[in-house]
């Protein structure tokens, strides 16, 4: 089925969240790992200029389809930056652009060789770039809905967890243009298929990795999915329906590497 852009943009707005009594945070607030969580989130949801910016040195800029949908997608996911940011208020944490900017200064050439990579690889692999990038996306934000999802039943809170829910299933819509626009290139190009095996087999890491330290990346993963090889087995299992993908652990062996028990 394919993906309806003009509806997707038509329809996109806020997380709502007034409607949630945040005020039940003073009476039931959030332990210290949920709310560490909780920070990794909204820092990944605020960062997401940094992978928008990643894509304007791709052949993906020159796709009406995939710039049209990279607008709205970053504008969605400022906005649940902005909705776990209000709840880590309630706890006494203040997430603003300032730090995150020093975050970046920190990563140094980390940071900086980032749009390099990207443009090196787009260039190796031409225009079946598209089909890297759109597959990858596809991975990000099947582990972002997991992710929300997983914290939403782990703490059961009156507010948080509804909210936690609104946010996943706005990024099911993500999950469903990046996989649509993925398989159609995957399909049509040999090429795209070998590129995009090679880049998510040797490269691929769960989102965060590389803007967050490796020691919050691995709490984090763990603290959601320590034990809990059969959702990264599901997950797996929705890459490998892709064509040309059809047998990559690319989960498994993230966590693998990082050495979670699953």
């Amino acid at each position: 089925m394919a993906f309806d852009l003009e509806k997707f943009a038509e329809t996109s707005e806020p997380v709502g969240w007034d409607d949630l009594d945040f005020d039940t945070f003073e009476t039931q607030p959030l332990d210290e790992p949920t709310l560490r969580v909780l920070r990794y989130m909204c820092d990944v949801e605020y960062h997401t200029s940094c992978y928008l910016r990643d894509m304007l040195v791709t052949p993906s800029r020159q796709e009406q389809a995939t710039g049209g949908f990279m607008t709205v997608w970053n504008r969605e996911e400022f906005w649940h930056g902005e909705a776990l940011a209000a709840v880590l208020q309630r706890h006494g944490i203040v997430v603003d652009y300032e730090e995150l900017k020093s975050k970046r200064v920190k990563l140094g050439w980390t940071q900086a060789l980032g749009p390099l990579k990207q443009s090196v690889l787009s260039n190796l692999a031409g225009t079946d770039f598209v089909a890297v990038h759109m597959t990858w996306g596809a991975a990000n934000e099947l582990s972002a809905v997991a992710a929300y999802r997983r914290l939403s039943a782990m703490t059961d809170h009156p507010a948080l967890s509804p909210l936690l829910k609104r946010i996943a299933q706005q990024e099911t819509r993500h999950v469903a243009f990046y996989t649509t626009q993925g398989r159609e290139r995957l399909e049509g190009s040999k090429k795209a298929r070998a590129a995009t095996r090679l880049a998510l087999s040797r490269a691929w890491r769960p989102v965060g990795s590389g803007v967050m330290s490796d020691d919050e990346v691995v709490h984090v993963m763990g603290h959601l999915f320590a034990g809990r090889g059969d959702d990264l087995d599901g997950l797996d299992k929705k890459i490998q329906k892709l064509p040309g993908l059809e047998d990559l652990t690319i989960f498994r062996n993230a966590f693998g590497g990082m050495r979670i028990p699953i």
